[in-house]
């Protein structure tokens, strides 16, 4: 297991860079802590694979360097790193048995067989796969074939750190949450260095203890799922994050109050006079339906999805989501809302401003 530092990194696939536009991920520092299970999570094309590929060696980054443990191994080849990686689809080999495909980076090392078979039964059990070691990969599902290259990962316990590109990619969405769960065991049994990539929030939210957030080639928030949902650090990590994700307007804030149209706002808190482009956030879950006071709003549709409704709505020309309770009758007379004061985000030039830090328009 190592610690992993990040320093100054960033990466172009061009040969001569002329700016920041020119990266395809843009200068970072941080550092990943010895032992921590992490999600790298935003859209295609943002950056996640690039920055995966540069920590395990496959990419030699552009400037900057990279740290395990404080030795740079900004140079080094990826079999001197010591990591293991899993892909989006299945490398393993046909021919072999589950058992052997388990045991092949064991055996590459110069382990003893009874070693060798202790640690992969144990591996075994962990992925749910001891009923079938015997059999040759070749007849296994698509996604027992996936089980196996995480087995094969995981069954080395001297890694520096285990890298996952988006490994569910190809499985069943049936067993998707139980993979999700055991990998989350695994990691509190083992506690390997992990980082994960997705683009989906509930893998994101389910595996890691802290989820880093990609945008534009840049990390814009690294975080506890509650940190990211309850104080997103960016407008996009507020509209990323929650389903539906964060309502954001444009507004005009002064002091403790927002306006949008004829609409005053209070903020629970006072931002000064922020200029240039402003905007305040909401979840959906604190904005409520009101029948007599609150703003005026224009209710376009309302989707009964079970566990609650979702109410689409509109407010001075802007869109706004709600979430209403299972049950909540809704009518044209009901088409006030009001915002939770404490729950909303004041938003300058897209990063979240807070009380206090002032910014002059």
């Amino acid at each position: 297991m190592a610690k992993i530092t990040l320093s100054k990194l960033a990466h172009s696939y061009l040969p001569d860079p002329q700016g920041e536009a020119d990266y395809a991920l843009k200068e970072m520092d941080h550092i990943w802590e010895d032992g921590q299970a992490y999600a790298l999570l935003g859209p295609s094309g943002c950056g996640k694979t690039t920055l995966l590929n540069i920590i395990s060696g496959l990419l030699t980054p552009s400037n900057g360097r990279v740290l395990f443990d404080d030795i740079d191994v900004t140079q080094a080849p990826t079999a001197a790193r010591n990591i293991a990686q899993v892909f989006q689809f299945p490398v393993v080999y046909d021919i072999m048995s589950v058992r052997k495909n388990l045991a092949f980076p064991l055996r590459n090392r110069g382990m003893d067989r009874a070693s060798i078979n202790t640690r992969v039964e144990a591996i075994a059990a962990m992925i749910e796969m001891t009923d079938v070691l015997e059999r040759k990969a070749q007849a296994l599902s698509a996604d027992a074939k996936q089980k196996i290259s995480l087995g094969r990962a995981l069954v080395r316990e001297d890694v520096n750190a285990i890298l996952f590109d988006e490994p569910l990619t190809v499985i069943d969405p049936a067993m998707k949450w139980a993979l999700r769960t055991q990998l989350k065991s695994i990691h509190a049994a083992l506690g390997h260095t992990m980082i994960y990539v997705t683009h989906d929030q509930t893998e994101a939210l389910t595996f890691a203890d802290q989820v880093v957030v990609m945008f534009e080639g840049r990390v814009v928030q690294i975080g506890t799922p509650q940190e990211l949902f309850e104080t997103p650090a960016h407008t996009f990590v507020g509209y990323f994050i929650g389903s539906p994700g964060m309502n954001v307007l444009d507004a005009r804030v002064e002091g403790a109050f927002a306006y949008i149209g004829d609409e005053k706002i209070a903020l629970g808190a006072d931002y000064g006079r922020p200029g240039g482009k402003v905007q305040i956030g909401i979840r959906p879950e604190f904005v409520s339906l009101q029948s007599q006071t609150g703003m005026a709003a224009k209710i376009h549709r309302v989707e009964d999805v079970g566990r609650h409704k979702i109410v689409r709505a509109e407010l001075c020309g802007q869109a706004v989501n709600m979430i209403a309770p299972e049950g909540t009758e809704i009518t044209a007379e009901a088409a006030r809302i009001q915002f939770k004061p404490d729950a909303i985000s004041v938003f300058v030039e897209d990063w979240r401003l807070e009380p206090g830090e002032r910014v002059q328009g």
